[in-house]
């Protein structure tokens, strides 16, 4: 199935028999985006809660609700095919999806699976440090991985934003730079400061040696902790050589630490 900007659409073999009546004419057009919005953000701030309150078992059953909702598959495929920065970047596949049809066939897809999805390999590419001769390798996976990223993102963030410590700025939602830059500031500019110093570290290719075992471990009981382990070992393809990965997470998903890449980066 191709759209109309000549890209061809990822959306699986499955998505030809829909199920429910919610889904038989589903218009990507007339889809209540704030309706939507306001569902996700409910159980999201359920599950914080019940993570605030130490309620495990709570947090997973609300996880799994997440897992399944139609708000949030509609949202992530939103996110993935409309408003990230690589909408249109393919992943080893060769396909994207750009028509509001095939969005709504890919929406219904990745909620129902008829088949199990098996996570398929990124494809690597290379994109300049800004300020450096060095450049930084992505790691891009395909259409339905983002997708199905997005919904394991947007269900694991409220338990972590719950236990995270209160001074972390770093790759959390709402927060930034600009953020730790306010509490360095506030910190030293008390009437008799007890920190007087700044330490400015930086771990060499942090992201490239993250333990698989250990961030695993982490995830706990985290429903859709499979997926991230196949996401984890799926490998990458750099100009079609496949290599294994046993350590460390590609950055350029979605589900990993944000990086900024454009359209072009992988044409």
């Amino acid at each position: 199935m191709t759209d109309t900007a000549g890209a061809v659409s990822t959306v699986p073999p499955a998505v030809a028999t829909v199920n429910g009546p919610e889904d038989e004419d589903l218009e990507w057009a007339s889809i209540d985006w704030r309706r939507a919005e306001e569902d996700v953000r409910r159980l999201r701030q359920r599950i914080f809660t019940a993570s605030q309150a130490g309620d495990l078992k709570k947090v997973r059953n609300l996880q799994k609700l997440m897992l399944r909702s139609r708000s949030h598959t509609l949202l992530s495929v939103r996110r993935v095919t409309e408003i990230n920065a690589g909408r249109a970047t393919a992943g080893v596949d060769g396909k994207v999806v750009l028509m509001s049809q095939s969005k709504a066939a890919l929406a219904d897809w990745v909620q129902h699976r008829a088949r199990p999805w098996i996570p398929q390999p990124v494809k690597r590419v290379f994109i300049p440090k800004p300020g450096t001769t060095k450049k930084r390798g992505l790691g891009i996976p395909v259409i339905v991985d983002r997708c199905l990223q997005a919904l394991a993102l947007g269900t694991l963030e409220p338990e972590w934003e719950a236990r995270f410590e209160p001074k972390s700025y770093g790759f959390r939602p709402g927060r930034g730079c600009h953020d730790a830059i306010g509490a360095i500031y506030s910190t030293l500019n008390g009437k008799n400061p007890q920190r007087v110093w700044v330490l400015d570290a930086d771990l060499t290719a942090a992201f490239d040696r993250i333990d698989h075992e250990r961030l695993m471990a982490a995830l706990g009981t985290f429903p859709a902790r499979g997926l991230v382990r196949q996401w984890l070992k799926a490998g990458a393809v750099d100009r079609g050589r496949f290599a294994p990965t046993e350590a460390g997470t590609p950055q350029g998903g979605v589900i990993t630490p944000p990086t900024q890449w454009v359209t072009s980066a992988s044409r």
